[in-house]
């Protein structure tokens, strides 16, 4: 006779601190793209303390928060960067480095305001469409 297993309770599954993951993600993004703490402390409003806490794994962003939605900002960034290079590092720096006419200057200074951070992912995101 065959007994059957329990199912598990895919609610029982542990499941990652969302905070610490896209605090990872975005410092991973950050490297990525070639910005900086003090680039990426601009773009989260964040003090370069805080960044280095944060590339440290001493602290995280804190779920909901604008610095949470704009590292989520910047995390799709990254990732259309890369989907639209085909995950070449030195494309994805070269683009942030290179001035962009449509977004009238160059990438990695235009993401440091909020504005352009979400010009510059409504770019990319368009840009993926066509491809």
């Amino acid at each position: 006779m065959r007994t059957l297993e329990p199912v598990p309770d895919p609610r029982a599954a542990t499941t990652a601190d969302p905070e610490a993951v896209v605090s990872k993600a975005t410092i991973r993004a950050a490297d990525l793209l070639g910005l900086n703490q003090q680039a990426l402390g601009r773009i989260l409003g964040l003090s370069g303390a805080t960044v280095t806490r944060l590339k440290t794994g001493t602290s995280s962003l804190p779920y909901g928060s604008k610095h949470y939605e704009l590292a989520l900002m910047l995390i799709r960034l990254f990732r259309g960067l890369e989907a639209m290079t085909g995950g070449d590092p030195a494309a994805v720096q070269s683009w942030m480095q290179t001035t962009n006419l449509a977004l009238g200057g160059v990438p990695r200074e235009v993401i440091a305001t909020v504005s352009g951070l979400v010009e510059a992912v409504a770019y990319v995101d368009s840009a993926r469409a066509r491809l």
